[in-house]
């Protein structure tokens, strides 16, 4: 799967590390550059992200389908539900973040199915347990 994360994301997967985290109203998708000077990967990261957020918001999950080779749980719901999921990137000091946020507990639900498929598959060992608000900062550091 490594590889082919590369030419789906446009970043190094061994060089940045991903973090998928459950929030009470969704969830954050967090890649950051293992090198805090390795401003290349920081640079892949701050254009792949945005470009997910966006895709996401139009209810467009082809890169994680052709990342897994399969359609991850929950993104059915989250197409289906797609105006009802806000996402938002945020630049961080080593890469970038979407903020994936709703009001609608069905997507939530999805979102969160969504989330711990990524933990699973990218091997993260993020806590498959829902914290705080996205919007409460001290609920985006991975743990």
């Amino acid at each position: 799967m490594e590889h082919h994360d590369e030419n789906v994301m446009g970043f190094s997967q061994t060089q940045t590390t991903h973090h998928f985290l459950l929030t009470r109203d969704g969830g954050v998708i967090q890649v950051s550059a293992n090198d805090p000077k390795d401003a290349v990967s920081q640079g892949q990261i701050r254009m792949h992200l945005p470009h997910i957020a966006t895709a996401f918001a139009g209810g467009d999950f082809t890169d994680p389908m052709e990342v897994h080779g399969q359609t991850p749980p929950g993104v059915p719901t989250m197409m289906h539900l797609k105006a009802q999921i806000q996402y938002e990137f945020e630049a961080t000091d080593g890469g970038g973040r979407v903020l994936i946020h709703s009001n609608n507990a069905e997507a939530i639900r999805a979102i969160h199915d969504f989330l711990r498929f990524q933990i699973r598959e990218h091997h993260t060992a993020d806590s498959l347990k829902i914290k705080r608000s996205a919007g409460d900062k001290a609920a985006l550091t991975p743990k």
